[in-house]
C-alpha cells in the first residue's frame, strides 16, 4: 500500500518517507529504502522551485510532527529491509533448496529423468506470485529468516581455537550436500528441461558396433552429457539468450557469476568421473584435446559475431568441426578407448559427418521452424547477430547488398525485421541451399554406416538417427 498524498522531505543528511500501513516502518529502514532511489516512489515530490518552496516547508514540519506522533505510538518494527524492496526474499531453506536446485518439491512437479540428475531433486519454476507468498510468510513467522539457513555448524565467538582446530576442511570433512546443490544449481536447473538427448542415442547407437563394457559406457554417457549441458550454460550467456527448451535460461534465474560458476565446475566433475575409469591416462588426453577443440570453435564463432565477419563456408565448417563436433568426437574417441575391441571400428569420421549435419540442421530450423522458435525465440541467431550458415550464403551471394549484414549488426528483436530477413535469404535461394547441402550430407552418413556395418546388421540405431536429421515439410528441435 502507498500514501494517500505525495510525501517526500529532503534534509541535510537524509532523505524520509512516510508510509500509512498499519505497521510503520523505523527510520533506519525508510533512509534504506529511499537514499538507494529516491525518485522509485510514486509519491516523490518534484525538484524545488521558487514558487513550491514555501509550500514545502510547511508541508515538512507538518510531516515530521506526525511521523515522531506515531513513532511514539507504535512498536519498533523489525529490522529486516520492508517488503516493498524490489528483488528481497528472506532466505528460508524451503525456499533456498527450491531455488538451488534441490529440496522437496510440490507433487505437481514432473519431468523426465535424466541420467545426469541421478536420484536427486529437481528445481520448480515459481510464479512471482508463489515467491511474494513464501516471502511474506517467512517474513512473518521470524524477522530474523535471512539468518536461518546455516550450512555449518555455528562456532563460539572464541579466537583460541584458530591456535588449536584443524582448519583443513577437505570435501570429505565439510562439504555438504547442501552445498553441492547450491553450487550445482544453475546446472541442476537445466537438466530438469532436457532435450531431446540426441547424444545419448548416438552413444547407445554406436555401441552397437564398439561393445563397450555397460559400466565404462554408462559413466561415457554422463560425462558427455555433463560436458553438452555445461556448454549450453555458457553459451546463452555469451549468446545473451532469453530461451532455454521454452523456459527462461539459467543466468536469469541465478545470475551470469553463479551460472558461469557451475558450468566450470561441471567441466571438472565430468572430468572426475571419467579418471575413475581404468584406461585414465589416454582418456584424459582426449578429454583435454577435444575440449581445447570445443573452445577454438566457441572462440571463432564470437569473434565472427562480434567483429561483424562473414565467414567463408570452409571457416564456417572447420567453426562446426571443432564446437559441435568436438562432444560428438569426444563421445566416440572414449568408447573406442573402453572397447574390448582390438582394434576397434573406427567411427570417428562417421561422427565429424554426424556433427556437421547436426550443427546446420540447427542453423536451417533456428530461421525457419515454428517449433523452435517457442523454445528459443524467434529467430534468435538474428538476434544474437551470428553467421549462420544459411545467413553465410545469403551475404555472400549478394555481397555488394549490406542489408542483411546491417540487420545482424542491429541484434534486432523486432519480429517484423527478422521476417523481413527471413524473405531476404528466401530470396537468395540460401535456405534451398542449406536443404540440399543437409541431404547431401546426409546421404553421405548413410552410405558410411553401411560401409562400417559390413554386412553385421548393427546399423540400425545410426539411420534411424539419420532419418530424424532430414528435414521435411515440418522440423522439429533435437538439443
Amino acid at each position: 500500500m502507498g500514501p494517500s498524498k505525495a510525501a517526500a522531505v529532503e534534509c541535510s543528511n537524509a532523505t524520509h518517507s512516510t508510509h500509512t500501513t498499519t505497521t510503520t516502518t523505523t527510520t533506519a529502514s525508510l533512509r534504506h529504502r529511499t537514499s538507494s532511489n529516491p525518485l522509485s516512489l510514486p509519491s516523490a515530490i518534484p525538484p524545488r522551485t521558487s514558487s513550491n518552496a514555501g509550500s514545502r516547508a510547511s508541508l515538512m514540519n507538518g510531516q515530521q510532527q506526525q511521523q515522531q506522533q506515531q513513532q511514539r505510538k507504535s512498536p519498533p518494527a523489525p529490522t529486516q529491509p520492508p517488503a516493498e524492496i524490489v528483488g528481497f526474499v528472506p532466505v528460508t531453506p524451503a525456499i533456498f533448496s527450491s531455488r538451488a536446485g534441490g529440496g522437496n518439491l510440490p507433487a505437481s512437479h514432473h519431468r523426465r529423468p535424466s541420467p545426469l540428475s541421478g536420484s536427486a531433486s529437481s528445481p520448480s519454476l515459481k510464479s512471482p506470485a508463489q515467491h511474494s507468498t513464501a516471502s511474506t510468510a517467512s517474513t512473518t513467522s521470524s524477522p530474523s529468516a535471512i539468518m536461518q539457513h546455516q550450512l555449518s555448524p555455528i562456532t563460539p565467538d572464541d579466537p583460541s581455537r584458530y591456535a588449536t582446530e584443524d582448519l583443513h576442511f577437505t570435501p570429505q570433512r565439510s562439504w555438504t550436500s547442501d552445498k553441492e546443490r547450491i553450487v550445482r544449481g544453475p546446472f541442476d536447473y537445466a537438466l530438469s528441461h532436457p532435450g531431446k538427448d540426441i547424444r545419448s542415442q548416438l552413444i547407445a547407437a554406436f555401441d552397437e558396433w564398439l561393445c563397450v563394457p555397460p559400466a565404462s559406457l554408462a559413466v561415457i554417457t554422463r560425462v558427455v552429457g555433463m560436458l553438452h549441458e555445461a556448454s549450453l550454460l555458457v553459451d546463452d550467456v555469451q549468446d545473451s539468450s532469453e530461451l532455454r527448451r521454452g523456459f527462461p535460461v539459467a543466468h536469469h534465474i541465478f545470475g551470469v557469476a553463479q551460472t558461469i560458476n557451475a558450468a566450470n565446475y561441471v567441466y571438472f566433475a565430468a572430468l572426475q568421473e571419467l579418471l575413475a575409469l581404468g584406461n585414465g591416462k589416454a582418456l584424459l588426453a582426449t578429454f583435454a584435446e577435444e575440449l581445447v577443440n570445443l573452445h577454438r570453435g566457441q572462440g571463432m564463432d564470437l569473434f565472427w559475431r562480434d567483429s561483424l565477419t562473414c565467414p567463408s563456408e570452409d571457416d564456417y565448417l572447420e567453426m562446426v568441426g571443432n564446437k559441435t563436433g568436438g562432444l560428438f568426437r569426444l563421445g566416440i574417441k572414449l568408447m573406442q578407448a573402453e572397447s574390448p575391441l582390438d582394434p576397434p571400428l573406427n567411427c570417428v569420421p562417421l561422427a565429424n559427418l554426424i556433427g556437421l549435419i547436426f550443427q546446420i540442421r540447427d542453423d536451417y530450423i533456428n530461421l525457419k521452424s515454428d517449433e523452435y522458435s517457442q523454445h528459443k525465440g524467434m529467430c534468435e541467431d538474428l538476434t544474437e547477430g551470428k553467421f549462420s550458415f544459411p545467413v553465410i550464403h545469403s551475404i555472400r551471394a549478394r555481397p555488394d547488398d549490406l542489408q542483411l549484414v546491417n540487420i545482424l549488426r542491429q541484434k534486432t528483436a523486432d519480429v517484423q525485421v527478422k521476417r523481413y530477413a527471413v524473405a531476404y535469404m528466401e530470396g537468395t535461394g540460401s535456405f534451398e541451399y542449406t536443404k540440399g547441402v543437409l541431404a547431401t550430407l546426409i546421404e553421405r552418413a548413410r552410405k558410411l554406416t553401411m560401409e562400417l556395418d559390413a554386412g553385421r546388421g548393427k546399423q540400425g540405431g545410426i539411420l534411424a538417427i539419420l532419418d530424424k536429421m532430414t528435414l521435411g515439410d515440418s522440423t522439429a528441435k533435437t538439443s
